[in-house]
């Protein structure tokens, strides 16, 4: 049975070779069994300050998907310049936690895991932490080659119902590339989880086949949430407290059978939308927008709309201003206007 492990500095040993995965387990493997039915004991690994982990295959092998069981996280760090590097997990529940305890400098990169209930949670950083090249996707538990294999069942409606692949709360300059979840209840989650709000750049990453994409919930004020050349499967919805402001930039956006809008934006802060591209909102053909702002300020540049005929942009009360320019609509008027705010429209093509 595997235990807790505590990690100290792992000195400057290098590990040679690509990430272990599930299917093709080579290399270290832990069977973590201890903790079950316990979420909030102490996790399998927990890491102090300076300390690595890396090169590993780490699997439940009592964890099935008809009666899911809660485990505590699989690796926390606690502490400055933790690593989290090369692992496949293949089932945890909640995989990796740079937040219950305070935390500057963190870097996770290379992991690949099928997480149940939370993949990364993010919080209490006070200094620059880098989340790199993380996917989340159910095969690295239905493929895997330990015994005993995957149980069986519909992963994807269990990973819909109950996935956050993202927790961001507190964290100062939290740097984001190249990191994927696919089929989640919430893709990137943002919010004050206790300890303020924070900002973070993403880049090259996304959120796929799921009901939200991404939830901004609450940023700081002055930095908020960027997005940069990424891709969302399928709703963006941006609350009615959050204060900082959120961009997406260069960013493809598609549906599934339940999108209605793919942007609701509602709250203080504001939002901009610049070089974009859209399409598939509407699947049941009711009328909803693409995007549906209703408060705060929204700027929208450069973005092309892509559904023919359906309505790209209803502004609503509560909007403070919008100013909407150089985007290219296949529906005349493009813009249903209820919100009695300053609206500027301009240099926009609807054929």
């Amino acid at each position: 049975m595997t235990q807790a492990f505590t990690v100290a500095n792992a000195g400057s040993r290098q590990i040679q070779g690509g990430v272990p995965h599930s299917e093709h387990p080579i290399g270290t493997v832990l069977l973590a069994m201890g903790g079950r039915g316990q979420p909030d004991g102490e996790p399998l690994l927990t890491l102090k300050p300076n300390a690595v982990v890396r090169n590993l295959v780490i699997h439940y092998p009592e964890q099935t998907l008809s009666e899911v069981v809660p485990y505590p996280w699989t690796i926390r760090a606690d502490g400055e310049l933790c690593q989290i590097l090369d692992l496949t997990i293949t089932n945890p529940y909640r995989a990796i936690d740079v937040g219950t305890k305070w935390n500057e400098l963190h870097l996770v990169r290379n992991v690949f895991a099928c997480p149940l209930n939370t993949g990364v949670y993010i919080d209490q950083c006070t200094d620059i932490g880098r989340i790199e090249n993380v996917h989340f996707n159910p095969n690295f538990w239905t493929r895997m080659a330990l015994k005993p294999g995957f149980p069986g069942g519909d992963i994807k409606a269990y990973l819909e119902q109950n996935l956050v692949g993202f927790k961001i709360g507190k964290t100062d300059w939290e740097f984001i590339s190249n990191s994927f979840v696919i089929f989640p209840k919430i893709g990137f989650h943002f919010d004050d989880f206790g300890h303020g709000p924070g900002n973070a750049v993403i880049t090259q990453s996304g959120g796929d086949i799921c009901p939200v994409a991404v939830r901004v919930d609450r940023t700081q004020g002055h930095a908020g949430a960027q997005f940069v050349n990424g891709q969302f499967m399928s709703t963006v919805e941006i609350g009615p407290h959050n204060q900082g402001p959120v961009k997406f930039t260069n960013c493809g956006f598609w549906g599934t059978a339940a999108t209605r809008e793919q942007i609701r934006h509602e709250g203080p802060g504001s939002l901009v939308l610049s070089a974009c591209h859209f399409t598939g909102w509407d699947h049941a053909g009711k009328g909803d927008p693409c995007v549906r702002s209703s408060g705060g300020r929204l700027l929208v540049n450069g973005c092309v709309f892509m559904d023919e005929g359906k309505q790209p942009i209803i502004l609503e009360k509560g909007l403070k201003a919008a100013a909407i320019s150089g985007c290219a609509f296949r529906r005349e008027p493009p813009v249903e206007d209820r919100s009695g705010a300053d609206v500027q429209l301009s240099a926009n093509t609807t054929s």
